[in-house]
């Protein structure tokens, strides 16, 4: 039977050895159940988006399914074969008011410039895909930010896959166009999960504060987002920093 090397944090392979849990067994059903949603997936021609979602898009929110409907008429605009990594990414800076734009912000990075970046991305460098293909269809890193954005929901202990969610599978997919922009411009998966939790902590209190079913889109509440996430992922880019410095990464000036 062949195997599979599986790479664990020192605290979490700590932690897996101190309460004794069968790591094959659950890698093995953890992979079981990623294939079956990476070939769903890929498997899925999106149709009209406007409809109820089924199948594999069933609990994608609207706004994640409007990005979706964007991507597919950047990918057939560009005359791409299928849709990659950098239709999406672009198609959520198009969209202009999902949740993940917020979280780029308070960041400290402007979508403006993760849409030039990604502007300047050159045909030769983005994802390969069959000629004859459709771009209604994902090719494989597309596929995979959309496994990998379902598993993020679901460690979140979340029901649905939001635009947040989206943006942290775009961020941690090693091979996608999308994922090399983000990071370039320090959206360091580890960050951008932080800086998400922290975003959907402060939206769910705004919410409260309102006493809406949506927190108002006013300045001062954005500035109240932005200021939750700044101080959700405040600990996490001070020890960047300090590992920075460690290794002499930093620049004067």
């Amino acid at each position: 039977m062949p195997k599979i090397n599986v790479y664990l944090p020192d605290d979490l392979a700590e932690a897996v050895k101190e309460a004794g849990v069968p790591v094959s067994a659950v890698c093995q059903r953890a992979l079981e159940q990623a294939v079956r949603r990476v070939t769903a997936i890929r498997e899925t021609v999106l149709g009209d988006l406007d409809d109820e979602p089924t199948g594999a898009l069933a609990h994608f929110t609207a706004r994640t399914r409007a990005v979706l409907k964007l991507a597919v008429e950047r990918a057939r605009d560009a005359g791409e074969p299928r849709m990659g990594t950098e239709h999406l990414l672009g198609a959520m800076l198009d969209e202009g008011t999902n949740l993940a734009l917020h979280v780029l912000r308070a960041m400290e990075i402007e979508p403006e410039r993760v849409g030039r970046d990604l502007a300047r991305r050159q045909p030769g460098e983005r994802e390969t895909a069959p000629p004859d293909g459709d771009p209604r269809r994902f090719d494989g890193p597309a596929a995979n930010a959309l496994e990998l954005a379902v598993t993020e929901a679901t460690s979140l202990g979340h029901n649905y896959i939001g635009c947040e969610h989206l943006l942290l599978g775009l961020a941690v997919e090693p091979d996608g166009v999308a994922g090399q922009v983000l990071r370039a411009l320090g959206a360091d998966p580890k960050l951008v999960r932080r800086a998400v939790t922290a975003a959907l902590a402060g939206y769910v209190h705004l919410r409260a504060e309102s006493g809406q079913g949506q927190p108002t889109a006013s300045a001062a509440a954005q500035q109240a987002l932005a200021a939750a996430v700044r101080q959700g992922i405040e600990p996490l880019s001070r020890r960047i920093a300090r590992l920075e410095e460690h290794l002499g990464l930093t620049t004067e000036g």
